[in-house]
């Protein structure tokens, strides 16, 4: 699965963004807990690609894990990391809609510390169909 395109990536600002619309969607408490644990995650997955060439769907699971464990908002942490992966692989034309059952168990396990980031990588490519 070795994707020869330079990504395109999320940037803080869409990060940002994204993480504001979910709090106006679904509620919660507003505030950047730390900016730089949110430029960290946001980094991992560029890290992942430069320095390991990870395909997309590690890359989309960096995103994820990244953005779950470092808690950089004050709230809404698991819905950013889900959204961010999310919005990633839309960017990077892949179709991916997983049963929501699904995805929000994944997200609370990642969290939790239960699912690792290479099962989540497993997980992405499982439910995935490129455009």
């Amino acid at each position: 699965m070795s994707d020869p395109q330079e990504p395109l990536w999320v940037t803080y600002e869409q990060a940002v963004a994204i993480h504001g619309r979910q709090l106006r969607r679904f509620g919660g408490a507003p505030g950047l807990r730390d900016e730089g644990m949110l430029r960290s995650a946001l980094e991992r997955p560029l890290n992942k690609r430069r320095y390991e060439r990870a395909p997309m769907d590690e890359l989309a699971a960096a995103y994820a894990f990244g953005l779950a464990k470092n808690h950089a908002f004050v709230d809404g942490n698991k819905r950013i990391a889900f959204m961010v992966m999310m919005v990633f692989l839309h960017k990077n034309g892949v179709a991916f809609s997983p049963d929501p059952a699904e995805a929000t168990t994944i997200i609370l396990s990642l969290a939790a510390g239960e699912v690792s980031e290479q099962s989540l990588t497993r997980w992405i490519r499982d439910n995935w169909n490129s455009k």
